[in-house]
């Protein structure tokens, strides 16, 4: 690792007050992905401000329209939550497949979305679920969050400090993972909510986290398995590495998309 200033933040305010006053910082959740990479010298910040006692992006809270989770809440903390099974359980079932029980007790939901890696699994529930993202700055819906790989709408000095996902009328996600880092291949979040039905892949995309238009068609409305048997996703828009072709990607997408719609 190369040399770097630490700053423990006591308020989104400070912050961004700490923020200001860097030459090139960078916000540190639960550190899942920045730390690796300095680690690795591939990104040298001069400072980085931890956001980890911010009492402000933390807790769960329940209303008639649905959650909201604060970006500091880790991704344990969302699968053990009451409030969230009971509203959205296929959101409580997605934050328990995340990493190892390591990751999940340290990696923040506000980190993970900010990251918006390619394969992660929450950036499929807020296109799934149509989302607001909630940073210190805005509100922005997640169709306008995610712009491409670990790209976002998000200034470089604003923080996450919540996340809103309205309460579906069903929902549910599926996901294959790599065996070995456990980021999905494929995963598939499908969501009903007011007779609008939303499919949204992670894992396969060539521009990372999107919605599956010809899957929404097919569905017409409602979840039902059979709706996309006939379906054949193309297969130029899928991710190609060592672990799968394009093809092969594409062909997962729709076998997760049923498994989704039954466990809906």
């Amino acid at each position: 690792m190369y040399e770097t200033s630490y700053h423990r933040a006591s308020s989104v305010d400070d912050a961004q007050s700490k923020m200001k006053a860097a030459e090139d910082g960078k916000f540190l959740g639960g550190g899942m992905t920045l730390i690796p990479t300095m680690k690795q010298r591939l990104a040298a910040p001069t400072d980085i401000i931890d956001l980890a006692h911010v009492g402000d992006m933390k807790g769960i809270k329940a209303d008639g329209s649905g959650i909201t989770i604060g970006g500091g809440v880790t991704h344990s903390e969302v699968a053990d939550s009451a409030d969230v099974k009971a509203a959205i359980p296929a959101l409580s079932y997605l934050a328990g497949l995340i990493g190892d029980p390591h990751v999940r007790n340290r990696g923040t939901i506000g980190g993970s979305v900010a990251n918006n890696d390619p394969a992660a699994d929450y950036p499929s529930a807020c296109l799934g679920l149509g989302a607001t993202i909630i940073t210190n700055q805005r509100q922005i819906a997640a169709d306008d969050f995610f712009v491409g790989l670990f790209e976002t709408a998000l200034n470089e000095d604003e923080i996450i400090t919540a996340i809103h996902f309205p309460k579906p009328a069903k929902a549910g996600y599926a996901k294959f993972p790599n065996p070995a880092s456990r980021y999905a291949m494929a995963g598939v979040f499908v969501a009903e909510t007011g007779g609008d039905v939303r499919v949204a892949v992670t894992g396969a995309g060539n521009d990372g986290v999107y919605r599956e238009s010809a899957l929404e068609a097919a569905l017409g409305g409602s979840l039902s398995v059979g709706a996309i048997d006939g379906i054949s996703l193309d297969a130029s828009n899928m991710m190609a590495d060592m672990h799968g072709s394009s093809e092969y990607r594409a062909n997962l997408v729709k076998v997760m998309a049923k498994r989704a719609i039954e466990a809906a």
